[in-house]
């Protein structure tokens, strides 16, 4: 009995977990569990912090990580959207004189436009080459999901998004003055926007101009009067999942230009950042931002084409006008675009105008 009372504490402790409900003349191994329960437990105080700093570390990391799934998300079904889209218009014959746009005047000299040519683009041409679920006209454009207010780049609301190719843009209509003082017009008959929603659940509000006019030779833009406004043959304003929200430009929404009546070319600019700079350097800036690159000329056009939704006046503020693309000439020039007006030219690329980095 003596011996048992100096029992090693290991000793001790092996046998309790060994034997447990064996007996002991001095019930050690009940006084062991019991001190053993006592040195595991937790008090209530100890839970509550516990629970409160976890709730403190996932209220700051959760909206950060929800944050980078969703951009991941939309940049993987936008680059699949642009490219089942290019493939489409590949496959069209031409881009150009689908529908009737056409000006009547009735007896009393009320003059109307007669208007069908988006809805015509996507039911005679898209629609051959893609697949549509669901078409909508100018007056029931959010049966496909479209929504009514929409969150500019800057983060600005616009109200109601355009439902008309001027209305998108002004400068389809009118007659300007560019940075040279040149004097310039471009008449188009506003033409109506319709929508359409794909299979894969994309809601696609769609301008088309059925008088779209082909490319030109970039090695002679400067020598004479060239405005882009002719060559856009449609622009596809898409949202990747409908009403849902947050219907941002540059989140879940975006924008697509298709350039050309025959061998068309599809531009989808996902713009990052506006700095200022020469050519020289602007690509060395632009790749300071992750996956970013100096804008090509398509999408200066498309840019062009979609300032309003880009809010020039955030995009432009303390910058040029006049935006350099990534298009470099001999001689030491480089084609840049005047924004005001959609003029493309060369310039010296020693000059610091704006520089618009985008993903593609």
């Amino acid at each position: 009995r003596a011996r048992n009372w100096t029992m090693p504490p290991l000793r001790l402790e092996r046998e309790c977990k060994e034997r447990p409900n064996s007996a002991t003349i001095d019930n050690r191994c009940v006084e062991f569990d019991r001190r053993e329960n006592q040195r595991c437990a937790f008090t209530m105080a100890e839970i509550l912090l516990s629970l409160t700093i976890i709730g403190v570390v996932a209220a700051i990391t959760l909206p950060s990580l929800t944050g980078n799934i969703n951009e991941r998300t939309w940049n993987t079904q936008r680059k699949a959207l642009y490219a089942r889209f290019s493939q489409a218009v590949a496959l069209m014959p031409s881009l150009n004189g689908y529908g009737t746009l056409r000006e009547t005047t009735d007896s009393a000299g009320t003059t109307s436009i007669e208007d069908n040519a988006a809805e015509t683009f996507i039911t005679s041409g898209l629609s051959k080459v893609m697949k549509i679920n669901n078409i909508c006209d100018n007056e029931h454009l959010e049966d496909c999901g479209i929504p009514k207010k929409i969150t500019d780049f800057s983060g600005a609301v616009i109200n109601q998004i355009p439902s008309t190719l001027v209305s998108l843009n002004s400068m389809f209509d009118g007659s300007y003055i560019n940075g040279c003082g040149t004097s310039f017009s471009y008449s188009q008959i506003d033409t109506k926007a319709a929508a359409f929603e794909t299979a894969n659940g994309e809601s696609i509000l769609i301008y088309y101009n059925p008088n779209c006019q082909p490319s030109y030779n970039e090695e002679e833009i400067g020598s004479g009067s060239y405005y882009v406004q002719p060559k856009l043959c449609a622009n596809l304003v898409y949202d990747l999942n409908g009403t849902k929200g947050p219907n941002t430009i540059g989140k879940d929404m975006g924008f697509m230009s298709v350039m050309y009546p025959t061998d068309p070319v599809v531009a989808a600019p996902l713009v990052t950042k506006v700095i200022a700079s020469n050519q020289y350097d602007a690509s060395a800036a632009c790749n300071a931002v992750e996956d970013s690159r100096v804008a090509n000329i398509k999408e200066l056009m498309s840019i062009f084409y979609n300032r309003k939704l880009l809010n020039e006046q955030y995009l432009w503020s303390q910058r040029s006008y006049t935006a350099w693309s990534s298009g470099i000439m001999s001689g030491g020039r480089a084609l840049a675009m005047d924004m005001s007006v959609g003029r493309p030219y060369q310039q010296k690329r020693e000059v610091e105008f704006s520089v618009i980095c985008v993903k593609r």
